[in-house]
C-alpha cells in the first residue's frame, strides 16, 4: 500500500525541516500538520521560514475529522509527547505507520502504550544542523533519518513502504537492521553534544576542535558506552568515533536544541538525557561523574529564569 497521507505533530527544527521538504513535493492537503486554533492563527499570520523561504503548510486542529494518516511523524519535544499523543487520535488507523524523532531512547515506548508497538517503526534523526530562532528555521546540511523494525535483522514490510516513499520525496534516509544500537549511539552524542554546547555556551565549533569543551563531551560519551554493557547494547569506542564523525560534518556555526533552549530561557530536555545516565548509573552502580556535573550546572542554570 502506497504512502499518500503524511501528518507531522510538532513544527520545531525538524517538523520545519522535514515538512518544508515534503511540502514542496506532495500535493496540498495530503500533508496535515496537526497544532490547536491558537498556534495555526499564529503560524497563518507570522508565517514559518524555512533557509529564508515561507513554508506553504495545510493545517488542520486535533479536532478535526480526517483521513487517516498512512506516516504519522512525531516531531515534539519530550514534554509535549503526552499532549501529542492525544492531539493525533483522528490520524491513526490500522494501517498507519509511526516514526518518532524525539531525542533519547524512551518516546516509542510511550508512544506504543497508546496505538501498539506493532504500527511503530524506531526512528533516529541524525547529520542535521539546524538552528531555530522565533519562526525561523536556519540550516547547512539537511541530515537524514535512519529507520527500522524494533527487531533486529528484518525488514518488515512498513519499513519497505516508507523506504519506497521516501525515494520518491527525495528524502534523505537510511534502513538500519540494529535500531537499538543506532538509537543507544545518537543518544550517547546527545548526552555529549547537546549537554556540553549548551553549559558552554556555544557552537558545533566548539566541540569539534581540541580543548576542553570536547574532553568534557567525549567523557559524557564515555559514561553511556559503561552504561551500554548493562543493557546489552554493547557501544564501543568504534560507535564513538562513527559518531564523532557524524558531528565533524555539521555547521560549526549551527547548535544543538538544547543550546537554543537556555539561550531563550527555556527549560531544556537535561532529564531525558544526564538525568537518564544518572538513573541508570544508580540502577548499575556505575559512576557518572561527568553527566552529574552537567545535570547540575544545567540545573543551576535553569532555576535562575
Amino acid at each position: 500500500m502506497e504512502i499518500k497521507k503524511v501528518t507531522i505533530i510538532g513544527l520545531g527544527a525538524l517538523g520545519i525541516l522535514f515538512g518544508n521538504h515534503l511540502a514542496k513535493r506532495m500535493p496540498n492537503g495530503d500533508l496535515r500538520i496537526i497544532a490547536d486554533e491558537k498556534r495555526i492563527q499564529k503560524y497563518k499570520n507570522d508565517h514559518v521560514f524555512c533557509n529564508g523561504e515561507k513554508c506553504n503548510f495545510h493545517y488542520v486542529t486535533p479536532e478535526e475529522s480526517c483521513e487517516p494518516a498512512d506516516l504519522l511523524l512525531f516531531t515534539v519535544k519530550y514534554e509535549g509527547l503526552h499532549d501529542a499523543i492525544q492531539a493525533v487520535k483522528n490520524h491513526v488507523d490500522e494501517n498507519t505507520i509511526i516514526l518518532s524523532a524525539l531525542n533519547g531512547i524512551t518516546s516509542e515506548a510511550i508512544i506504543g502504550h497508546t496505538f501498539g508497538r506493532e504500527r511503530i517503526l524506531y526512528s533516529v534523526a541524525q547529520g542535521m544542523d539546524a538552528v531555530k530562532v522565533g519562526n525561523k528555521l536556519t540550516y547547512d546540511h539537511m541530515g537524514m533519518l535512519c529507520f527500522g523494525d524494533q527487531k533486529p535483522g528484518i525488514i518488515s514490510e512498513s519499513v519497505k513502504r516508507v523506504a519506497a516513499f521516501f525515494e520518491k520525496m527525495d528524502f534523505p534516509y537510511l534502513i538500519d537492521t540494529n535500531m537499538d544500537k543506532r538509537q543507544w549511539g545518537k543518544f550517547m552524542l546527545n548526552v555529549g553534544v547537546n549537554q556540553t554546547v549548551a553549559v558552554y555556551k556555544s557552537n558545533y565549533g566548539e566541540v569539534q576542535r581540541e580543548g576542553e569543551a570536547r574532553e568534557t563531551m567525549i567523557a559524557a560519551m564515555r559514561e553511556v558506552i559503561a552504561l551500554s554493557e548493562y543493557e546489552g547494547i554493547n557501544l564501543t569506542e568504534a560507535d564513538l568515533n562513527y559518531w564523532l564523525s557524524v558531528l565533524a560534518t555539521l555547521s560549526p556555526e549551527g547548535k544543538p536544541s538544547m543550546a537554543q533552549d537556555l539561550e531563550a530561557r527555556r527549560n531544556s530536555e537535561v532529564p531525558l538525557f544526564a538525568g537518564a545516565v544518572l538513573e541508570m548509573g544508580e540502577k548499575y552502580q556505575v559512576p557518572t561523574p561527568v553527566n552529574q556535573k552537567l545535570f547540575d550546572t544545567i540545573k543551576a542554570i535553569e532555576s535562575t529564569y
